[in-house]
């Protein structure tokens, strides 16, 4: 599965989703003691198994929580904690992918929806469950991890009410067992407000 996260970023670079330092990928194990994270600034065009940065999970000795240790040469991702939020309490092998796809960036600059057009798509809606677009916040803040789970619907036992979410002037955050159906996600909610931007339809309120 390390694998399959350079190809994802790889195929998320040739769709012009990211450009070529953009874009994470974290992966967590059932039961895992790692949590699996692309690193920071790297060229996410060579991104391969070696380069994933490993972190230890261990628990938090002032609050008690399990949190992702960083050693004084590792470089994860400056998203990390968007990650983590959603990685912490999951009892699943879990993927978390945040690139800044072209079209649904579009749609919602433009003013659409992404509810609201997922649910008039049938190859969206019987797949892939689209949550409320995050509004626009600061890259790598605390404040667009938080906010992120929660239109994510992160629910106490680590599931999650949908699979992807739109960040207003940023990107989305997908979510799935592994890499690839991650992508499929994000690939589904792109082509759909691709078409619905060259309709020339209006913004939906």
């Amino acid at each position: 599965m390390l694998t399959a996260i350079g190809d994802v970023m790889r195929r998320c670079y040739e769709r012009r989703w990211i450009t070529t330092r953009d874009g994470n990928i974290s992966m967590k194990k059932r039961g895992g003691k790692y949590l699996y994270i692309t690193p920071s600034g790297w060229r996410k065009t060579i991104v391969h198994p070696e380069h994933v940065v490993r972190l230890e999970i261990v628990t938090d000795p002032s609050t008690g929580q399990y949190v992702p240790k960083v050693g004084d040469a590792q470089r994860p991702s400056g998203e990390l904690w968007m990650h983590w939020n959603l990685q912490r309490d999951s009892k699943k092998t879990r993927t978390v992918v945040h690139v800044h796809a072209t079209h649904v960036v579009a749609a919602i600059y433009a003013g659409l929806d992404l509810q609201a057009i997922s649910e008039e798509f049938p190859e969206i809606a019987r797949y892939t469950r689209v949550g409320r677009t995050v509004p626009p916040l600061p890259a790598l803040s605390r404040e667009l991890a938080d906010v992120t789970a929660e239109q994510l619907g992160l629910r106490k036992d680590g599931t999650l009410e949908y699979d992807i979410v739109g960040q207003a002037n940023h990107g989305v955050c997908a979510v799935a067992m592994d890499p690839w159906a991650a992508y499929e996600h994000i690939e589904r909610l792109d082509h759909v407000c691709e078409i619905v931007l060259k309709s020339g339809v209006g913004a939906r309120q």
